[in-house]
This record gives structure tokens, C-alpha cells and sequence, in this order.
């Protein structure tokens, strides 16, 4: 299994934390948000190797990051050579850039390099294995007003998907769908036939939504929390959390 780690959007909403230092490498509790995720990672034994995806513009400092890691899996960074906000490939388009020049012929778990999460990844792989079914992580929400602003995943009694969809203002269920994908190998080869017909590059759960009407995929209802860090609020009020 290979995991993708994406990391080549701007965040210009945290500007101007993010002008000159990509989001994934701000700080809390005392080190950067990526690297909880690699540590969440490495407790994979199934996992070989690390791809980061990277713009051009901040391509230079996680080489430098990379570099600084021990006691990790080994880590590429790969540069997606766009350098602005209006000229990147989109999240789809990235993964599909990094199947192509990792040359990536495997199962995959992809996580957005902005997610927080304590849930253990470890139970989620357990639980990919289970089902032999490509997997996307869910969170049960009490605040259906908060749902409204997330992408809302409609799960059977066996947790298979049955309906993906994004800021729905009547939700169909109280789960949402959080940027942590797994991904069975032939699925992977399929990410070249959703671009190629001409669908969005952008949201990775747009993807999802093409492909759980094509064959099955399932929800893991996480244990735990996962913070998406995209505003100034959300970052300070992580960091509180964290005790930073």
C-alpha cells in the first residue's frame, strides 16, 4: 500500500500565516500538523512508502520537512509544478499527477495534509480489510446545522455508501465525510477514466460521489475527532485544545 498525503493547495483563507508557510507545516502542540499524520501512518505495516504532493511554490519546504523526519516511512515529495492558487490541478487532479509519476500501481490511502484527526488509522485499515472495499472515513454529527457545511454520506445497515452529498440543506443523515480515502488498486486505475470524462479535478469527494454509483464503497463511522484547519478560528481553537 502507498499513502498519498495532499499538500499543494494555498489556504489563502490563513493568510498571512500561509503566504510564505504551507498550512500543513503550522504548528500545534508543538509540531506540525503533518507530521501527526505521517506518525498515524507509520502504524500502517502495510504502507511502504510516503507520497507528499506538493504546488511548486512550497515544494522547497517539505523537501526540507522530509529531510528533518526520523523514524518514518520513506517520504517523496513530488512538485505538481503549479504556483498559484488560480493555475493548481485541484485535489483529483494531484492524485492522479502523483499515481503518474510515482508510478503507483498499488492500494492507497490518501488524507488531506490539513485534517487533524485522533481516530487511529490503524482500526481503519482493519476495518478496509474487512469489507475488501474501497473506504471513506465518516463522522457522526449531533449538530445538523454544522452538517450542512460538510459533505453528508447517506451508509446501509452494513455501512455501504448509498448517497454522497455535498452542503446539502436538507442532510439525509447526521454523517459527513472527512478527506481520508482508501483505495483498493483497480480503483486507483479509475481515477484516469473519471478525469478523462471530463468531471471536476477539484474536491476529492467529488471523485467518491462518480464512484460509489459504480461499484461498492464503504463508510468507517470514525472513534475519535477529526478538525479540518481552515480558517483562523479553527486553527486557534485546535491549538487550544492542544494546549498551545
Amino acid at each position: 500500500m502507498k499513502a498519498i498525503i495532499l499538500v499543494a493547495g494555498y489556504a489563502t483563507r490563513l493568510y498571512p500565516l500561509t503566504k510564505n508557510t504551507p498550512k500543513p507545516l503550522l504548528h500545534i502542540g508543538g509540531k506540525p500538523i503533518i507530521d501527526y499524520i505521517v506518525d498515524e501512518i507509520n502504524t500502517l505495516d502495510a504502507v511502504d512508502s510516503i507520497f507528499v504532493i506538493s504546488n511548486h511554490k512550497f515544494a522547497e519546504n517539505f523537501e526540507e520537512w522530509a529531510a528533518d523526519r526520523t523514524n518514518s516511512k520513506p517520504i517523496t515529495v513530488i512538485d505538481d509544478g503549479t504556483d498559484s492558487d488560480e493555475t493548481k490541478r485541484g485535489a483529483i487532479g494531484d492524485i492522479q499527477y502523483t499515481i503518474e509519476q510515482g508510478n503507483i500501481d498499488d492500494d492507497v490511502v490518501i488524507i488531506a495534509g490539513d485534517n487533524l484527526f485522533t481516530y487511529s488509522l490503524k482500526e481503519y485499515f482493519d476495518f478496509f480489510n474487512e469489507k475488501d472495499a474501497d473506504c471513506v472515513c465518516v463522522k457522526q454529527f449531533d449538530d445538523m446545522e454544522m452538517i450542512k457545511q460538510l459533505g453528508v454520506v447517506l451508509l446501509d445497515e452494513n455501512n455501504r455508501v448509498l448517497n454522497l452529498e455535498e452542503k446539502p440543506q436538507q442532510p439525509k443523515s447526521n454523517k459527513a465525510a472527512f478527506a481520508t480515502y482508501m483505495y483498493k488498486k483497480d480503483t486507483v486505475k479509475m481515477i484516469k477514466d473519471y478525469l478523462e470524462e471530463g468531471n471536476s479535478p477539484d474536491a476529492p469527494g467529488y471523485y467518491l460521489q462518480w464512484l460509489h454509483k459504480k461499484k461498492p464503497v464503504y463508510g468507517y463511522v470514525m472513534n475519535g475527532e477529526c478538525y479540518d484547519i481552515g480558517t483562523h478560528k479553527a486553527l486557534e481553537e485546535v491549538r487550544k485544545i492542544y494546549g498551545e
